[in-house]
């Protein structure tokens, strides 16, 4: 008798072999599972960014994005949403064991109450910001909240706006510091009235809150825009550096669309040990559900990066 028969005759006589439907489908689950899995990096969807698959309830975006192997999410707006619903989605992520990452602190800064100017209107406009913070944390179970300065005040000197927001900022600290709520300054390159340009410039500023609770955001398609040498500024900052978001450049779509080395730059910080959420926060270079199947393959690709 032939080996390969040997072998068949046994294996039937223990009940070992199975017929090709099966092993087809036991293919098509190890594949699920493989293609499901949890990611190196803790990378977090935004809002909206699933919605042609799961619907327009961010409740469902959550599960849907769990089940791609996702383990936080992003939600700018959080702070608009009822009660009802923060409490419905903090409860979600508690059960799926999932980490809800940065959220807009309310009137955190913008051109019409920049902490630059040093007015204490606009400073009470982002203590009560802080405060609220506090609330919304509780209910979803989050710790990192987004803060942008705001815009130049221009008859002001620079150095006394850097003074003024330094000043404003270490307030909020004192409020969320008890709380372990981290506010993370996000410099942006969306107009050049924006007072906050560089992580450099964020870093100066966050030694001199010196704060726990004052952390750099470094969103790398801004960063790109705005200075550039990413790796190298990312290691001069990195101390201060408590959060990650991406977006490819140019057009702030998902990681591979554009000039920026992902996957390098995925496998450098984590090297280093950043474990923390990395934002996704970004449009999608091609619309519907084959969009979002993009999307997910994109980060697939750049999340590859553990020989």
């Amino acid at each position: 008798m032939r080996r390969s028969q040997f072998i068949r005759n046994s294996l039937l006589a223990t009940g070992a072999v199975v017929s090709n439907g099966s092993l087809s489908a036991f293919s098509e689950e190890r594949r699920n599972r493989q293609e499901n899995r949890p990611f190196n990096l803790n990378y977090g969807p935004h809002q909206g960014q699933f919605e042609n698959h799961a619907g327009k309830n961010i409740l469902d975006q959550i599960q849907f994005a769990y089940d791609k192997g996702f383990r936080s999410i992003e939600d700018n707006g959080f702070s608009g949403r009822s009660v009802e619903e923060q409490e419905r989605i903090g409860a979600l992520l508690a059960k799926l064991g999932m980490d809800m990452g940065v959220f807009v602190l309310d009137k955190g800064g913008n051109g019409a109450n920049t902490l630059a100017a040093g007015k204490q209107e606009h400073v009470d406009v982002f203590i009560k910001g802080c405060r609220q913070a506090i609330e919304l944390a509780k209910r979803c179970g989050g710790k990192f909240t987004t803060v942008v300065p705001g815009d130049f005040a221009r008859n002001l000197p620079l150095d006394i706006q850097t003074a003024n927001v330094i000043e404003a900022l270490r307030r909020g600290a004192e409020i969320l510091e008890p709380h372990g709520i981290i506010m993370v300054l996000e410099p942006l390159s969306d107009t050049p009235d924006l007072f906050l340009r560089t992580a450099t410039q964020t870093y100066l500023i966050c030694k001199g809150v010196n704060s726990p609770s004052c952390k750099i955001l470094y969103d790398v398609y801004h960063m790109q825009r705005n200075e550039g040498d990413l790796i190298a500024n990312i290691d001069r900052c990195w101390d201060e550096i408590a959060y990650f978001q991406t977006g490819d450049n140019p057009g702030r779509r998902e990681p591979t669309t554009g000039e920026i080395n992902y996957k390098n730059l995925f496998r450098h910080i984590y090297d280093k040990g950043y474990r923390g959420v990395v934002g996704m926060e970004h449009g999608k270079s091609v619309g519907g559900k084959e969009g979002e199947v993009k999307l997910i393959a994109a980060y697939r690709e750049v999340d590859n990066f553990i020989d």
